[in-house]
């Protein structure tokens, strides 16, 4: 049996190389992915393996910053780079029998802080 943290490994190195099939392989029948900040869930293998191959069809790449797991799931912090652009991502899997059943993904956006707080942190 995989380990929650090296399937989440295969998982992410199976998108980088764009290989679905592999991709494929970690994921249960009824897989459930919900984007919370989007708004979106996609419910079932196939499903989710089209929404990730015909739904983000630019020269993106990730890097895996972390991934921290236990015996029924994980969690992964990546980088993503899509046109120039970088973006965080946080994603939290569950994981049942060696197979992913549900990832939920949040992609946050970076803000600016309140001024009213700015004298008690240091800018990164």
């Amino acid at each position: 049996m995989t380990s929650p943290r090296a399937l989440v490994s295969a998982y992410w190195a199976a998108a980088e190389a764009r290989d679905w099939e592999a991709f494929g392989r970690l994921l249960a029948e009824d897989v459930v992915y919900e984007a919370p900040m989007s708004h979106e869930r996609v419910s079932g293998k196939a499903a989710y393996l089209r929404f990730n191959a015909e739904g983000f069809t630019t020269d993106w790449h990730l890097t895996v910053e972390r991934i921290v797991a236990d015996e029924g799931g994980a969690a992964s912090w990546i980088e993503m780079n899509d046109a120039g652009e970088t973006y965080l991502g946080l994603t939290f899997f569950d994981i049942v029998d060696g197979l992913i059943v549900r990832i939920t993904d949040f992609w946050p956006e970076a803000y600016e802080p309140s001024a009213a707080r700015a004298h008690l942190t240091e800018r990164i």
